[in-house]
């Protein structure tokens, strides 16, 4: 642990919370003392790291609407972007993990190191406070934050819609035709969206990917998935 604390340049108060936030869940498998795993430092570490950047995002473009900042903060708290946050530092090589799990990979695993990732984030909020979380998140990974930030987004609605959904639930969202009609010639086809148990959004055009992809842009504009963010992440903890 003082290997890792010397690497991120941040040296924990109660060491114990360092430990939770590297015990993966599947440790308890193979240790008599089953020992308290990195679960909810994990789900406390999410909100943080969604402060700390819709704080950043807030501040640095303040001429940018509520749509915009959302799928700046996506594309910052998206699993690829928290699993390479993790591997600039090693965390993997810290995780403690049971021996099915490491003969699986599992310390690669983006899923694995996202998670432990917002974990080190909540124990380090735990403690120190807001302001620490932020220091070590920014002094860390300044570089990879505004490498991503700086990309051109190419226009590409279901490419961002999958992005600001899986920000919030893991789901994909998936796309249906509901109704087409006319002759071969002159097509005309809807599509639905859907996403978490709900239609995100509805679109029409002259082919199905057409339809789609009107769809995918009606989704975000009106950003019904939004409204239920709350209810979309508790549903993943809790399954």
């Amino acid at each position: 642990m003082e290997s890792l604390e010397d690497a991120i340049d941040y040296h924990f108060r109660t060491p114990e919370l360092l430990l939770e936030a590297l015990t993966h869940p599947s440790y308890s498998s193979d240790s008599k003392e089953k020992p308290r795993d990195n679960q909810r430092l994990e789900y406390l570490g999410d909100a943080v790291i969604q402060l700390i950047f819709t704080e950043k995002l807030f501040s640095q473009f303040s001429d940018e609407d509520e749509g915009s900042l959302t799928k700046r903060r996506s594309q910052l708290v998206s699993r690829d972007a928290l699993s390479r946050f993790a591997m600039k530092i090693r965390l993997g090589d810290f995780l403690l993990l049971s021996k099915s799990e490491k003969m699986n990979q599992g310390s690669t695993r983006p899923s694995t190191l996202s998670d432990a990732f917002e974990a080190l984030v909540g124990a380090i909020y735990l403690d120190r406070g807001l302001e620490s979380a932020g220091r070590f998140v920014f002094h860390n990974f300044s570089d990879e934050i505004n490498s991503i930030l700086s990309q051109n987004r190419k226009v590409n609605p279901k490419g961002e819609l999958q992005e600001c959904v899986q920000a919030i639930n893991p789901l994909s969202p998936t796309y249906h035709i509901v109704h087409h009609d006319g002759p071969d010639h002159q097509k005309s086809f809807v599509a639905e969206v859907r996403w978490n148990g709900q239609i995100l959004g509805i679109g029409s055009g002259p082919s199905k990917q057409a339809a789609e992809v009107e769809a995918a842009q009606n989704a975000l504009s009106e950003q019904r998935w939004l409204s239920s963010k709350t209810h979309a992440k508790n549903s993943v903890k809790n399954s």
